[in-house]
């Protein structure tokens, strides 16, 4: 099994892309733009099965992130997505999508620690830090029609390239593809988790709201880091 470790990159470094706090920035607004673009769309894709806010409250919260990223400007990883990110996410967004949007980004937090900068596979390791503690948070796993269905595989491809040699660029995108997969894999399934499993059968022939938001999620990180190394 591949080892990954949380260290910081200096500018001499031959890991590949550097990820600090203007690319994580960069990935945020990115992934909030992503949201308003597609705020109707998760608006009806939750009206079939589930409360019919997805898409507003993700694009409130996400541009209540943006506005505190623009007050605070924070210098360090952790203090950009646990006191402004998954900080804000909290008190904006309601509903569990926020809970668990939050979730990923204070576990990622902690799994940067003090670093100022990550190689890519720390940034890997970072992501999949958040994945896990999603699943448990959430009580969720694959086919239970969630955002996980579209961040596990994603995760799972962002590993798999990196280990064969992929730059943070191309493994990114191999990420979005299989994130974009997993999305479309929900709508024969059966809800088992959330709102939508009280639908029972009624809820299968939908696309899940949650795994459509965390495909644009992991679209805005190929975007952020479309510079990265090939």
């Amino acid at each position: 099994m591949r080892r990954y470790a949380l260290r910081p990159c200096d500018g001499g470094s031959d890991m590949g892309e550097t990820v600090d706090v203007q690319s994580l920035s960069r990935w945020i607004r990115a992934f909030a733009r992503a949201i308003a673009a597609n705020r109707d769309l998760l608006t009806r894709l939750d009206s079939a099965i589930g409360d019919a806010d997805h898409g507003i409250n993700m694009d409130r919260g996400l541009a209540a992130v943006v506005a505190a990223m623009d007050e605070h400007r924070p210098s360090h990883i952790a203090v950009l997505l646990r006191d402004v990110v998954a900080a804000t996410l909290l008190s904006a967004v309601g509903g569990a999508g926020g809970v668990l949007y939050a979730t990923f980004f204070l576990r990622m937090a902690a799994a940067a620690g003090q670093a100022h900068s990550l190689d890519d596979l720390a940034f890997a390791k970072a992501l999949r830090a958040g994945l896990e503690e999603v699943a448990q948070r959430g009580k969720v796993a694959m086919g239970d029609k969630t955002m996980f269905d579209a961040l596990a595989p994603a995760i799972e491809a962002l590993d798999v390239a990196l280990a064969g040699g992929a730059g943070l660029g191309v493994a990114l995108r191999r990420a979005t593809a299989a994130a974009e997969a997993g999305r479309d894999a929900t709508v024969p399934m059966l809800a088992r988790k959330g709102r939508a499993s009280y639908l029972g059968r009624r809820s299968i022939g939908h696309q899940d709201p949650g795994a459509t938001s965390a495909a644009l999620l992991i679209a805005a990180a190929a975007t952020a880091f479309a510079g990265a190394p090939e």
